[in-house]
């Protein structure tokens, strides 16, 4: 028997080179697709007659009215320790095994320093000027002695404190559980939320999307900011409650937010945070690198080599 898998939401076409699926025979017949559908019914329709997906983390939604309309579906892969967009119960409940791979968050990390950079040495204007024929256009700043609120100090907000103390900057931190020596451990001071938002020359947000976390970052937070603050977020798009986010860029009461992630992806064509001026944005490439995709599109071979073989395999 050949089964049938779609590689979901490969962007680059960079799944075929980041794995060897010759390995695989043909016991699989694989399709990838390069490009994203929003609508169920096109989604529905494209992949019933699959047996196994391999979704990337957060791209394609696979709750349980989804899953309940891919009669054929037998295994899924998806990218990465989690997955939000698939609803995991209801799959455990239709006997379809979900599996994990490996993750580095290097990248994420690094993305996160690449923004700050940009944003406060407003390199996206100066490219831009520089390709019209122009030449200098704003003052940029230094990051020495600045504060750097982190909002969530887990693996990724510790990278991002290291880094910090190497550009001499003071960093403070907090989170709902963050104690005052976990924080010194990172070389941060632990304090209170609203004092973070009300000292922090930079924001960056590094937290996993729950319940608790979601809006967590709403209009008294932004309110409490200084003028001349950065907000950035790389982790997940609904830590921060848009609308309150574009209210406040639109009053240009901080100095401009730096995003990676968004409440809907990919975020429509004539969303508001597409034309505002200070908001320097790119499409969720954080975790998009050739180190992470590399261990993504290997860890999920190896899933699927042992599921054929009836061997183990890491779930979910």
């Amino acid at each position: 028997m050949t089964f049938k898998m779609a590689i979901l939401d490969d962007y680059q076409d960079y799944a075929r080179r980041a794995a060897d699926w010759t390995q695989i025979g043909d016991k699989v017949e694989v399709t990838i697709f390069t490009d994203h559908l929003d609508d169920a019914n096109e989604v529905a329709a494209r992949l019933e007659p699959f047996d196994i997906l391999l979704a990337m983390r957060e791209r394609t939604p696979l709750p349980a009215g989804m899953l309940a309309r891919l009669p054929n579906l037998k295994l899924i892969l998806s990218t990465g320790r989690r997955n939000a967009a698939i609803d995991i119960e209801a799959a455990r409940a239709r006997g379809i095994p979900v599996c994990h791979t490996g993750y580095s968050s290097h990248g994420a990390m690094e993305h996160t320093w690449a923004m700050i950079l940009a944003a406060f040495r407003h390199i996206p204007a100066e490219t831009s000027s520089f390709r019209a024929g122009g030449w200098q256009r704003h003052v940029g700043g230094d990051l020495k002695g600045r504060v750097l609120g982190i909002v969530g100090l887990g693996n990724i907000g510790r990278g991002v404190a290291r880094v910090a103390r190497a550009f001499e900057m003071n960093v403070i931190a907090w989170s709902q559980n963050l104690t005052a020596e976990q924080a010194a451990e990172s070389g941060a001071k632990l304090v209170s939320k609203q004092e973070l938002f009300a000292q922090a020359d930079i924001v960056t947000l590094h937290l996993i999307l729950s319940g608790r976390s979601r809006g967590i970052v709403g209009a008294e937070e932004l309110a409490a900011m200084k003028p001349t603050a950065w907000i950035v977020n790389s982790s997940r798009g609904p830590l921060i409650d848009e609308a309150a986010l574009i209210n406040i860029l639109r009053d240009r009461k901080i100095a401009g937010a730096a995003l990676d992630v968004f409440d809907v992806e990919p975020l429509p064509a004539d969303h508001p945070l597409r034309s505002l001026d200070n908001v320097m944005a790119t499409p969720h490439v954080g975790f998009v690198t050739e180190e992470t995709y590399a261990i993504f599109y290997k860890d999920s071979l190896e899933n699927l080599q042992a599921w054929l073989a009836g061997s183990p395999i890491r779930q979910m």
